[in-house]
């Protein structure tokens, strides 16, 4: 099977995409997307994604994990995919797609930043001094001294295979206080390691560390390995985040094309 695909990353959290429309991709081959999203023996990604017709909308996307599970909602991938969606055609500045949570709006940017607007945010759970949520995907959001210095692949391993998170488990983040900014690293499902970024897990964190506060409306800095995003939202109450922004880069990398399991650049 040849197939054409695009290497894209948003702050080094990396992605191969592919121009499904004509449903010729066998997205029920796992085994398949884990020899894509191979470092070693493929293209190499933390996932891969498909741009899919959808009536009523731009596109349609779904995202794999690099493990070939179908996943939930990736703001980082989400807002790789409205700039590949545009390079194609199928998009102005504004976009609107859907995705395995729903309805998404995006705006294209200046300096190749894409605004992502999430899902609303209905229900924050206490697990010990942690937060549990859902933010398109499920997280779970730990508060640490300084999570550059914390073991983030060991001690998340234990908390995303824990019983109490199902047999899908859960994300986990380990967050801290950066001056104005929060610092968060995390350790995401289907990969089974810590990713330079996660969109979900930056939106996550950044409700949580302003969870006590009284104010209406919140802009906050999330640092992560690979770079800095902007998360900003309205507050209702304790429980209840709306109009919730997801901001950073999304950048092409190459264009390339698989030829009988070899790869090759074009």
């Amino acid at each position: 099977m040849e197939l054409k695909f695009s290497k894209y990353h948003g702050n080094g959290n990396d992605f191969i995409v592919i121009d499904n429309r004509s449903g010729r991709f066998p997205a029920e081959n796992g085994g398949l997307i884990r020899s894509l999203c191979n470092r070693h023996f493929g293209i190499g990604g933390d996932g891969l994604m498909l741009l899919e017709v959808r009536e009523g909308y731009d596109f349609h996307m779904r995202y794999f994990n690099s493990d070939g599970r179908e996943a939930t909602m990736c703001g980082n991938g989400g807002r790789c995919l409205v700039h590949f969606a545009n390079r194609l055609g199928l998009t102005g500045q504004d976009a609107h797609f859907s995705g395995i949570d729903g309805p998404h709006h995006a705006r294209i940017g200046e300096k190749e930043l894409i605004h992502l607007r999430m899902q609303d945010v209905s229900g924050i759970d206490k697990d010990g001094n942690a937060f549990v949520l859902n933010t398109g995907s499920p997280h779970y959001v730990c508060f640490v001294t300084d999570p550059d210095k914390y073991d983030v692949v060991a001690e998340g391993r234990k908390i995303r295979y824990n019983g109490n998170f199902g047999e899908r488990g859960i994300n986990v983040n380990f967050v801290g206080h950066d001056d104005k900014a929060i610092r968060v690293r995390t350790y995401e499902r289907g990969v089974e390691n810590e990713t330079l970024s996660c969109g979900t897990g930056s939106v996550a964190a950044a409700i949580c560390s302003r969870i006590d506060s009284d104010l209406p409306a919140h802009t906050v800095e999330v640092r992560t390995p690979g770079g800095s995003l902007e998360v900003s939202f309205r507050r209702k109450d304790q429980s209840h985040y709306t109009d919730i922004w997801l901001t950073g880069p999304a950048k092409h990398v190459f264009d390339g094309m698989t030829d009988s399991g070899s790869l090759r650049a074009w």
